[in-house]
């Protein structure tokens, strides 16, 4: 059966949404100059060979419609490559790249792009959480928002709505989620804090260290202004002044918004190959793509889905979480990194090394590809051997990949 494995990557800077440094981009000249950039590392590579161009995308509308993929390869001067725009919320583009895997080892074809975007600062107004409008949601959940509501006013502590026989909620607001994990593990506002001041802190020395110069490929705004640096990280950020904040989702809560992800723009590229290309270009592969895990949960405990989607990656892999060296857990809330983390059975000295989303930031389509990127450069950093990408998911999902480096 035929091996996948990952040749290029390239990701742009991330940039705070409506403020930050990207906000005049489109999304789609965005990812597209992200595919060029990656293919640009693989001169050999002729690109009538691309079988498939797949983009994800978490809310693909807008701007950030019209099957993006295809207007992308064709910015990106890929007219005879096809396209397709791919939703899984938060891992859109870790699926693509499981989608790749997958045409390959069915000797389906031997080169994909598997890239992602988000630009939320473009988003059509009230659609940034993840929330549509009334209009467009199926009323049979209506009792469920409520309920989550109610609970959310009165402080209860989160119980599964289909021991009470009701529908839990697919609509429920991410922070409402991470406010549940929260209870439910009974991880505390102080652990939630001590981990985002770790992650920001994480980040700088690794932008001292010049770790992230490695990772980010720069982009040229269109008044020739170059970034080449995420917005986010910041300096000076400690567990005192993220206890001043206050919470966001809920008036006794815990969540706030320096324990959690900002919004952002972004977007990222990687070309995935067979071994037959690899042995007839010569390549020197950057990792080999193991396996996947996707699993599915309760909408209002859906950051708990790293847990069974790790489980699942692993034990494709044959591997344990002891043989892994390093651990990529999207940050989209702390208070659902910590459980996961304990649940999957990793230590901190190996998790989101250089800092992660609540520092760096979380364009939703981009961030697979993003965290498959900072994942293999964080695996060269240390001359490691196996890394696990896994991630929460919007509607109750969790999904993971393990990556082999000694190709």
């Amino acid at each position: 059966m035929p091996e996948a494995y990952i040749v290029a990557a390239a990701r742009s800077p991330i940039g705070r949404a409506f403020k930050g440094s990207l906000r005049e981009l489109r999304a789609d000249d965005l990812a597209a100059t992200m595919v060029r950039a990656a293919l640009d590392q693989v001169p050999d590579l002729d690109p009538t060979r691309i079988d498939d161009l797949m983009l994800g995308c978490g809310m693909p509308g807008g701007e950030q419609g019209m099957n993006m993929a295809r207007v992308v390869a064709v910015l990106a001067g890929l007219d005879g490559v096809p396209g397709t725009t791919v939703n899984r919320y938060c891992s859109s583009s870790l699926q693509t790249t499981r989608m790749a895997l997958h045409a390959i080892k069915a000797g389906e074809g031997d080169v994909f792009v598997s890239a992602g975007v988000e630009l939320v600062s473009r988003y059509a107004r009230g659609h940034a959480d993840f929330i549509p409008g009334e209009d467009l949601t199926n009323p049979r959940f209506a009792h469920a928002t409520a309920r989550t509501s109610t609970a959310a006013e009165g402080g209860t502590t989160w119980r599964d709505p289909r021991e009470d026989g009701e529908l839990p909620d697919v609509y429920v607001a991410m922070g409402q989620t991470a406010e549940n994990v929260a209870q439910l593990t009974g991880t505390s506002r102080r652990e939630q804090d001590e981990y985002a001041a770790l992650s920001q802190q994480r980040a700088q020395e690794a932008v001292a260290s010049g770790f992230w110069s490695r990772d980010i490929t720069p982009v040229t705004l269109p008044d020739g202004t170059v970034v080449a640096a995420d917005d986010g990280p910041r300096a000076g950020v400690t567990v005192d002044t993220l206890s001043a904040l206050e919470p966001v989702f809920r008036p006794d809560g815990t969540v706030t918004a320096g324990n959690c992800c900002p919004l952002n723009d972004g977007a990222a590229a990687l070309v995935v190959v067979s071994d037959r290309v690899v042995e007839d270009l010569g390549l020197t592969p950057l990792a080999r793509i193991v396996s996947t895990g996707v699993s599915g949960l309760s909408p209002e405990i859906m950051g708990l889905g790293p847990v069974e989607a790790s489980r699942r990656a692993l034990a494709l892999a044959g591997l344990t979480i002891d043989d892994v060296d390093l651990v990529e857990i999207n940050e989209a809330f702390a208070a659902q990194v910590l459980p996961s983390a304990k649940e999957i059975g990793v230590d901190l000295e190996r998790l989101n090394v250089h800092g992660g989303a609540i520092a760096v930031g979380h364009p939703f389509g981009m961030t697979g590809a993003r965290i498959t990127t900072t994942l293999i450069h964080g695996l060269q950093e240390r001359d490691g051997r196996y890394g696990l990408e896994t991630m929460c998911v919007g509607g109750g999902q969790g999904m993971a990949m393990v990556l082999d480096r000694a190709v």
